[in-house]
């Protein structure tokens, strides 16, 4: 990207409808209530032909630096810092509060370009609020609606006349195509609240670019972060902890699990996080069967493993997890501890090889071959007195792999037989841990006229 916009301003001004806006997405969660962006969230924004890189911060408040406020103003700091320019926010309906003229004082001393912005001006409402902003001193404010998307055309004038070197340069970024860009592998990290996810992407980032603590439920938007390893891109999404829904009574807690599971299903590997001193909780479970239900690749974490010192661990751990989990038997096992940075390399190397697996195909004749070894040594059950015959199986794609059985009574195949193929097929083709589908097809019978 050519250049980074920071949105900047007290809670609940418009910043995260801005941010949705510029980046074309939902990704931020958006609600009356202040104080529900803590992260700083990055995403590609996009303004007429300008491509850059956009912030959505948490809002400015006076708070003591070791408490979760002062340290959701660290993190709106360290955006300050990293931005080529800011467009500080107020909002126009309310006028000016005390807490804006602070805080923009904190803004002016970062010496970068500053775009003031007046929002929910849509209507009269936001008339008297826009021209206060003049006391802040930072320049003309400018009238918008994020909801609304009024106002973005002049907002990018303002970018243009901040940033001309920029800007000139995003344009033309935004005109190149590249034929082949290298897709990062995303990946998304999910567990119970306060299991360690946002510490372990601190730790494989080397910075603190998420909020962490010992407050559970810290993190309520879904975040997503870039990882360089090894020549190999990553696109890391922190999510929320996840509780049984029967104990979600928050709106709010409502809309981060929801935004959790909605980055599951754009991601093709889940770690699943589990606390190493309580791991297989009926919750981790429940976690893991739905990324496999999802049919993602999925790979375990156990967390906090420093804190654990039983040398029969690893196999215990082994066992356990074939035996909650036998629809992905073999689903790699990681060691480490987000605070130490113990086993992260293992980590990625397990993504990695998860995201192979979960790619893999395998050629119509090397499956049939296994068939029919398979059939052979163990046949299908009769039913009702009459045998079922399997006759070939093909592969139509990956990601997960799925395979395709044309047999003479589909219905009359059982689970068990399913479960059989599926392990054989884990067993010969190198397959572990990632979920397998089938699909079941009886071929058409030449004696069979009844569509005549």
């Amino acid at each position: 990207m050519s250049f980074t916009l920071a949105l900047v301003g007290r809670p609940n001004v418009g910043k995260s409808t801005l941010f949705n806006r510029l980046v074309g997405k939902k990704l931020a969660l958006v609600d009356d209530r202040p104080g529900v962006t803590r992260d700083r969230r990055e995403g590609d924004g996009r303004l007429g032909d300008l491509a850059f890189r956009v912030v959505d911060t948490a809002g400015l408040e006076e708070a003591d630096p070791a408490s979760l406020e002062g340290r959701m103003r660290g993190q709106t700091e360290a955006a300050i810092a990293d931005a080529d320019a800011i467009v500080f926010m107020i909002d126009a309906r309310t006028g000016l509060m005390p807490a804006d003229r602070a805080f923009a004082a904190l803004v002016r001393r970062s010496g970068k370009p500053i775009i003031l912005v007046a929002n929910k001006s849509e209507g009269r409402g936001g008339e008297a609020g826009t021209m206060e902003a003049y006391a802040l001193g930072l320049g003309t404010p400018l009238p918008i609606s994020s909801e609304h998307g009024e106002g973005l055309s002049e907002l990018y004038d303002s970018l243009r006349e901040a940033l001309p070197e920029q800007t000139r340069r995003a344009a033309r970024l935004a005109r190149e195509e590249d034929d082949r860009p290298e897709r990062p592998i995303k990946v998304a990290v999910l567990g119970r609240p306060n299991a360690g996810k946002s510490t372990l992407i601190n730790r494989l980032l080397g910075e603190d670019r998420l909020l962490t603590g010992p407050e559970a439920g810290i993190t309520r938007d879904t975040i997503s972060v870039e990882l360089n390893w090894r020549g190999q891109k990553f696109e890391l999404y922190d999510t929320a902890g996840l509780r049984k829904r029967a104990r979600i009574d928050d709106k709010l807690e409502k809309l981060s699990a929801a935004d959790g599971l909605r980055a599951m299903k754009f991601a093709e590997v889940v770690v699943v996080l589990m606390d190493a001193e309580r791991p297989f909780e009926e919750q981790d479970l429940r976690i893991a069967d739905l990324v496999v239900r999802e049919g993602r690749a999925l790979v375990l974490g156990y967390n906090k493993s420093d804190l654990i010192t039983d040398p029969h661990v690893v196999g215990k751990l082994r066992e356990e997890a074939d035996h909650w989990l036998p629809q992905v038997k073999g689903v790699p096992i990681v060691h480490l501890s987000g605070l130490t940075g113990r086993g992260l390399e293992k980590l990625l190397e397990a993504v990695v090889e998860a995201h192979r697996v979960w790619n893999i195909r395998i050629s119509t004749n090397a499956l049939n071959r296994y068939l029919e070894e398979a059939t052979d040594s163990h046949p299908p059950p009769a039913v009702s007195g009459r045998r079922v015959k399997i006759r070939y199986m093909t592969q139509p794609k990956a990601r997960p792999p799925t395979f395709v059985i044309f047999c003479s009574r589909a219905d009359a195949i059982p689970e068990s037989y399913l479960r059989y193929l599926s392990n054989g097929l884990r067993e010969r083709f190198d397959l572990p841990g990632t979920p397998i589908r089938f699909t079941l097809r009886e071929k058409d019978n030449p004696y069979d006229r009844k569509g005549d």
